[in-house]
């Protein structure tokens, strides 16, 4: 099954999410956890939403970390403040289970690729859970500079070292004008195993 969506606010809470994408025609929607350039969230209100959605047959959502978010830096500060988002953002999204979170799998910044990658497992296997509703996505990287995930064999090798590899999977950004909503970035997105 294939659901449409669009990347939407979450300024008016997140059952107007529901909402707006219903008005919109789509069964699906993504949204930032927190502020995409800084660490601040929103409190989670998700009762509204879960009947909303249960109501109006939506699929799975794909909730997206912050840009910030660094797993694999140079700098271990940056490092243990993305594996505290990364953790946050993960047990928040335990509240509404069987949906994505996706996020870039970051920047070695001169540790090298190998140790990137290594990096980002590591602090994968650190959250996540056995029996956790949640799958977290790794995000396609244009590989300019240092980026991690820039080819699907740097995601498969992050993906082998995970403990919980059935819950993680890759989502290939992809940008369109989607006219006839009016909207200018739209994701279409299935799990393949």
């Amino acid at each position: 099954m294939i659901f449409i969506g669009c990347h939407l606010s979450v300024v008016d809470g997140y059952e107007a999410m529901g909402k707006t994408m219903s008005r919109f025609g789509g069964d699906t929607f993504a949204w930032f956890t927190r502020n995409p350039r800084g660490g601040r969230t929103k409190p989670v209100d998700v009762e509204a939403l879960r009947r909303y959605l249960d109501c109006e047959h939506f699929g799975p959502l794909v909730a997206h970390g912050s840009y910030t978010m660094n797993l694999c830096s140079a700098k271990e500060e940056t490092r243990r403040n993305g594996l505290e988002m990364l953790s946050q953002d993960l047990e928040r999204m335990e509240l509404l289970p069987g949906n994505f979170y996706n996020f870039h799998p970051g920047s070695h910044t001169g540790l090298g690729i190998e140790n990137g990658i290594k990096l980002i497992s590591e602090a994968l296997n650190k959250v996540m859970t056995r029996g956790m509703g949640t799958t977290v996505l790794l995000e396609t990287m244009a590989g300019k500079g240092s980026e991690i995930g820039g080819t699907f064999e740097e995601l498969r090798e992050i993906i082998d070292r995970v403990n919980f590899s059935d819950r993680i999977g890759v989502c290939s950004d992809t940008c369109f004008d989607a006219l006839s909503f009016g909207l200018r970035k739209t994701f279409v997105f299935t799990k393949v195993q």
